[in-house]
């Protein structure tokens, strides 16, 4: 098994890796690049999202800077945006559905790392090489949510169809559909219903 495959089946694995290093680096080029690209040039920051999110079939709007690890990881369904300082850790998948909105300053990240620190400290292999392990768990963001200013979803967390996540939370577990939620950590402090329309 390569170190990629352990890497996205969530398995302990060596982010040094070769292979990983090198898509590693591919993708922080691009989002560089992506950054420094003017707004009124959306060609040549689609043409670079292309490159970025190659295995989503529907591109983002996304509101530089971006910051990615991989981006390949990532898929993006219809009519979704973030606003500026997207983060996402993508070393496990991340499913972003239909029409989700995310605002400024939102961290997705999925790299966990072992609770023993025998585990996760930095070790030396036979060639005299030093490396660590770490592990991933993905995040699903179901259609029609809203992530508000500066949330931070931690690895393994689905956030269910048509929620809102308040300013400032830390989503650490899944978040039912229809929610309301916010805090750190974030809990669900109501359903949204039809009485929350604003029109009539």
């Amino acid at each position: 098994m390569t170190e990629k495959e352990k890497m996205l089946a969530g398995m302990l694995y060596d982010p040094s890796d070769q292979e990983l290093s090198a898509l590693l680096v591919k993708a922080r080029k691009l989002a560089r690049r992506y950054n420094q690209i003017d707004e009124d040039e959306p060609e040549k920051r689609t043409a670079v999202l292309k490159e970025l999110l190659c295995n989503t079939p529907n591109l983002p709007s996304l509101q530089a800077p971006i910051y990615f690890d991989y981006g390949c990881n990532t898929t993006f369904g219809k009519f979704s945006s973030a606003n500026f300082n997207f983060t996402c850790l993508d070393v496990c998948p991340v499913h972003i559905g239909d029409n989700v909105m995310i605002g400024p300053n939102v961290t997705l990240a999925t790299p966990m790392h072992p609770l023993l620190p025998e585990e996760r400290n930095v070790r030396q292999d036979e060639n005299g090489r030093f490396y660590n392990l770490e592990y991933a768990k993905p995040i699903t963001i179901e259609d029609n949510c809203w992530l508000a200013s500066n949330v931070i979803v931690c690895g393994g967390v689905t956030i269910g169809e048509g929620s809102v996540i308040g300013a400032g939370s830390v989503v650490t577990r899944n978040i039912p559909a229809h929610s309301l939620a916010a805090g750190n950590p974030c809990r669900v402090i109501r359903k949204v219903t039809d009485a929350d329309r604003m029109q009539p």
